[in-house]
């Protein structure tokens, strides 16, 4: 059973940092693309960040320069690096984990999500 369980979410003033991770269980990591997407009420959810199983990276444009997306394969653990935090950046963050095609659409797995909360 693959079980995908986020931390690290918080609340920061603009311009701040979070790093939020992602351990995941019950899959073969290493060959899964992973990915960030995040969601506001009243709004859609959004691809943030994505990570294929070579370790090549993608984000979306209003996060890139920002925020960084890696993995540890050793210890089945995604994060994502956030800095120069915005007001609009105040979302639920979930980590997402798709075998074997990594677009920003399908993925079969979800974890349950960690708050993020930026003021101004």
């Amino acid at each position: 059973q693959v079980q995908l369980v986020e931390s690290g979410g918080g609340s920061v003033q603009a311009g701040g940092s979070l790093r939020l991770s992602c351990a995941a269980s019950g899959l073969i990591y290493s060959g899964y693309c992973m990915g960030w997407f995040r969601q506001d009420p009243g709004k859609e959810r959004e691809g943030v960040a994505k990570i294929d199983r070579n370790g090549n990276p993608w984000y979306a444009d209003s996060v890139k320069g920002r925020v960084t997306i890696s993995k540890d394969s050793a210890n089945n653990t995604l994060y994502l690096q956030m800095n120069s935090l915005k007001p609009e950046d105040t979302a639920m963050y979930y980590c997402a984990a798709n075998y074997p095609w990594c677009t920003w659409l399908r993925y079969n797995h979800w974890g349950q999500g960690t708050q993020v909360t930026v003021s101004s």
